[in-house]
């Protein structure tokens, strides 16, 4: 059991962490100008892609600030600055833009990798923390996130820079987000597996041909009914008419309500248990639109109808399974 002294020590140490944090992120305001504008600018009207490296921690940043490019419209490819120089450099072409991630911008690894960038025609983008370092002196474009300590005690773990440069990466990767337009129906094509993703893209009919489908003729009986609730396992049927179009719905619900009354079972059809007005949906409507109209309707299952012709049903328990809530 820690000490009340450590406890005391830890929150201080959290505390003070946040701190610094917060305001080395506010003080990137000042990193909002020409040249960040440029750097942006750069990037959007390349015809290559967008090359990020890095050595350390700043590689690890430089891994997540590709993934948010890729996921919102900026193709781009990670290449670590160690590697890069031991035959990983063959994946950079002339027309790509690299960006090279560095708090000191003078890592042995960056400096021997910048003549080789620029030789190779690429243009170099550097985010780095030291404006007289060789990466910001050779360096097409700089974006300078200067830092003025670290959080961690000794002022020596990468905290405050790292996190300083995954803001400015995120800052470029929405600015070039909102240049190019990119809409929720993009942001679902490369979420797709995403509980997001699901909600901009998945349909009805994606969903409904898994299940049976339930459904008796107005005609039917009372035990028609039930053993045809029962099989299909979905505490529903539809009820066709003579034409075999949607005439009603009979639930579980339905078949309670009509046994508590004092009327005789044996005389009774399909037509005298069911719901003649039920809520139905396109099988080209989304699902999270089924899944709202449950929610509203304080129902579990909704018809699936299609010019008058029904389809199937859906089942709030088909939406838990498939995430979109």
């Amino acid at each position: 059991m820690l000490t009340k002294e450590q406890f005391d020590l830890i929150e201080k140490a959290a505390l003070s962490c946040i701190d610094i944090e917060s305001k080395a992120i506010l003080n990137l305001t000042a990193a909002i100008g020409a040249s960040f504008l440029n750097t942006v600018e750069a990037l959007f009207s390349s015809k290559g892609r967008i090359v990020v490296t890095g050595i350390g921690k700043s590689a690890i940043i430089g891994q997540k600030i590709v993934a948010t490019f890729n996921s919102t419209g900026t193709p781009s490819l990670f290449m670590h600055a160690a590697d890069a120089i031991h035959g990983d450099l063959g994946m950079v072409q002339s027309e790509d833009l690299v960006i090279c991630i560095s708090k000191s911008g003078e890592t042995p690894e960056i400096k021997v990798l910048i003549p080789l960038v620029k030789n190779l025609g690429s243009k170099l983008i550097a985010i780095v923390a030291n404006e007289q370092s060789t990466l910001a002196r050779l360096a097409d474009h700089v974006i300078l996130t200067p830092v003025a300590i670290e959080a961690d005690p000794n002022n020596l773990a990468p905290t405050t820079s790292t996190t300083v440069q995954l803001v400015i990466g995120d800052a470029i990767a929405v600015a070039l987000l909102a240049l190019r337009g990119f809409s929720t129906k993009e942001f679902a094509q490369f979420h797709p597996g995403g509980s997001l993703g699901k909600q901009l893209y998945l349909k009805v009919s994606d969903i409904y041909p898994n299940h049976q489908k339930p459904a008796v003729s107005i005609h039917a009986d009372l035990k028609e009914v039930i053993v045809e609730m029962t099989t299909k396992r979905l505490g529903v049927t539809a009820v066709l008419n003579d034409q075999n179009q949607l005439a009603g719905i009979i639930t579980d619900g339905d078949l309670r309500r009509m046994l508590q009354k004092s009327v005789s079972l044996d005389a009774l059809s399909a037509k005298d248990i069911m719901s003649s007005n039920p809520k139905t949906i396109s099988e080209n409507a989304l699902a999270i639109e089924a899944f709202k109209m449950l929610k509203d309707q304080n129902i579990t299952q909704i018809l699936v109808v299609e010019k008058d012709q029904y389809l199937g049903v859906i089942h709030i328990h088909d939406l838990i399974k498939e995430g979109i809530l």
